[in-house]
């Protein structure tokens, strides 16, 4: 049975991923390495440093030797990264948010990318202009920051977080044919928003990264 490796900055996460591994892959066994310094450090320094990369492709093969025939990597903070890590690793690498940027760019051509940290906001919309220029799609990306919403998941009050990304959705709306959330950590959020308020679509990394990530494992 082949084996399937995540590496978290958000440990939480692990059981997020946990139903969706189930369902997309369910002839695959799973293990997770977590370790918050990865996003802790990124968020001191305001940006991807060297030392960083070097540590998650240290995790990277470290998750290789210890049989995982796939890695997913599922902080965006860190996408960049892994596209420089992909190149020497001997099975395939994903970050979690490709799928969405696909699918944001396959549906619209004005796109809001809301993210709780600087450090996430700039990689994910990169990853969406990228993708926009791999598929000769002409799109703008507008970018939102929820300040202060990251410190409040830190401290344990999750309805502060979601109350201001809804907020920040709402307000993206008006200007945006879609928006993407930019983290994974952000997806609970949507829960409290109802369906009726909705003005536009709103992508979430985990579900699509995942459905993204078993599409490419079943072409191998």
């Amino acid at each position: 049975m082949p084996s399937i490796a995540f590496i978290h900055t958000v440990p939480a996460l692990i059981e997020t991923f946990k139903p969706l591994v189930e369902r997309g892959l369910p002839d695959w066994d799973r293990f997770n390495i977590a370790d918050e310094s990865l996003l802790q450090h990124t968020i001191r320094d305001g940006a991807l440093s060297k030392n960083t990369m070097r540590r998650l492709g240290l995790y990277v093969f470290s998750a290789i030797d210890a049989g995982a025939d796939a890695i997913v990597v599922t902080c965006s903070s860190l996408g960049e990264a892994v596209d420089s890590i992909r190149p020497f690793s001997t099975v395939p690498l994903f970050r979690i948010d490709s799928g969405m940027a696909l699918a944001a760019v396959e549906a619209a051509t004005r796109i809001g990318v809301l993210a709780t940290l600087p450090t996430t906001l700039g990689p994910t919309s990169r990853l969406i202009e990228k993708t926009a220029t791999d598929l000769n799609k002409n799109c703008t990306v507008v970018e939102r920051l929820c300040s202060g919403a990251f410190a409040r998941l830190q401290h344990g009050d999750r309805p502060g977080h979601d109350e201001l990304i809804v907020a920040g959705v709402q307000d993206l709306a008006a200007s945006v044919e879609i928006i993407v959330l930019a983290q994974a950590s952000m997806a609970n959020a949507l829960s409290s928003l109802p369906e009726s308020k909705k003005s536009v679509a709103v992508l979430t990394s985990p579900q699509l990264g995942m459905a993204y990530v078993a599409k490419q494992l079943s072409l191998t």
